[in-house]
């Protein structure tokens, strides 16, 4: 019987040469063995070798061969048809770290990795993400999720944060999905808010929490939603403690199912306390779902001026987000209580309010978001019973 396929040849000709400084010549063989190895099916080998070379390239200051080699081994993931897990998921953890932010270099290696900078369509199950400009990657075609991996997103954008990109760092945490993801990013959009008030001592808070929030209704992450909230509001209140209008947490719902908000001064917390609750309720048996959509109606009449984005004349619109928020309401309308947009309307609201948020443009063909939005990692579980909107402003 042949002995099994090893590394360990290839190896013994590519390192030695990156410990004498002839990086060229190592990231030339290894391309070349790699190759060989991937045109025999011999995968397995592949990877040890682009890795291990790749790894050491980094090491020696050479961020050009180790990222082109990673990105060759992304290419053996794909042909290997290799899953999402904690050892393929570790080795492009360890290269990204090592290539460090200089350049363009990590950017190419993330890229491959994970859907650059996606958050609100985590979760849809059923949209193809070339439309919107973003190219497949690995992880998206090998994993559960369209965006990418979840914890290569947690990954990007915990190192993101660390490095003060906060701009970066939010689309990753949002696309994680994850309640530790929820959390890092309230942190993070407040210490963001926080700076931001040396330059706007009148700046909004509100402003943050939706961008926060926002992205996970879209995507039907109610509990990530939920725990950004409670972070953010707990963050604020700390620094501020003169936002709350009062110093215990305000009952909302009926019996032993009721649920409480912080009610503070500020308009946008407020609705978007309430917001995730009648949400929470969107989607549930019929009675709950009469009683939630009549009470989203309620909230947005009046903090938003309508579902259908404060287009009724004479209405007065206490939230902050301008078209961004309209949009918001307009698409959780139709998502959780199947409330049509607006004829005068966009044809794609959810695309227009990602555009307002992130810039750049959408998809302009109509869509149906109910139907593409599959159950998400946090829809549900909450309390029963719809919650009841109190005067909390």
């Amino acid at each position: 019987m042949p002995p099994a396929p090893s590394p360990d040849t290839a190896l013994k000709a590519i390192l030695p040469l990156i410990a004498q400084g002839d990086a060229y010549s190592a990231h030339q063989k290894a391309r070349t063995f790699a190759s060989r190895y991937t045109k025999a099916k011999q995968y397995d080998v592949a990877v040890q070798v682009l890795f291990q070379s790749a790894r050491e390239l980094l090491k020696a200051g050479q961020p050009g061969s180790g990222t082109d080699l990673g990105g060759m081994l992304l290419d053996v993931y794909e042909a290997k048809d290799e899953k999402v897990n904690e050892e393929s998921r570790g080795r492009l953890t360890q290269l990204i770290a090592l290539t460090g932010p200089q350049g363009n270099w990590r950017d190419t290696l993330i890229s491959k990795s994970v859907a650059y900078a996606i958050s609100l369509l985590c979760n849809i199950k059923d949209v193809d993400l070339t439309l919107w400009g973003y190219p497949h990657s690995w992880s998206a075609k090998a994993g559960d999720c369209p965006a990418g991996d979840p914890d290569l997103h947690q990954y990007i954008g915990e190192l993101f944060y660390k490095e003060s990109e906060y701009a970066r760092a939010e689309s990753h945490l949002v696309s994680a999905g994850t309640r530790d993801s929820a959390l890092l990013l309230a942190q993070l959009l407040f210490e963001w808010y926080q700076s931001a008030l040396s330059t706007d001592s009148n700046l909004d808070p509100g402003l943050f929490a939706l961008r926060g929030s926002v992205p996970y209704l879209t995507t039907t992450n109610i509990l990530a939603a939920r725990a950004f909230l409670d972070k953010f509001v707990s963050l604020l209140v700390v620094a501020k403690p003169d936002v709350l209008i009062h110093e215990e947490p305000v009952a909302i719902g009926e019996g032993p199912a009721h649920d409480e908000i912080w009610a503070t001064s500020n308009h946008t917390l407020n609705f978007l306390q309430l917001a995730v609750r009648i949400c929470q309720r969107g989607d549930s048996d019929a009675g709950s779902a009469r009683e939630g959509k009549q009470a989203w109606i309620r909230l947005c009449g009046r903090y938003t001026g309508g579902v259908s984005g404060a287009n009724t004349p004479g209405t007065k619109v206490l939230v902050v987000g301008g078209g961004f928020t309209r949009e918001a309401v307009i698409s959780l309308s139709h998502l959780y209580f199947n409330i049509q947009p607006p004829r005068s309307g966009s044809a794609n609201p959810l695309g227009d309010m990602m555009s307002a948020l992130f810039g750049g443009s959408g998809p302009s063909e109509p869509q149906n978001t109910r139907k593409a939005i599959g159950p998400g990692r946090g829809r549900g579980g909450g309390r029963g019973g719809g919650p009841t909107i109190t005067d909390v402003d």
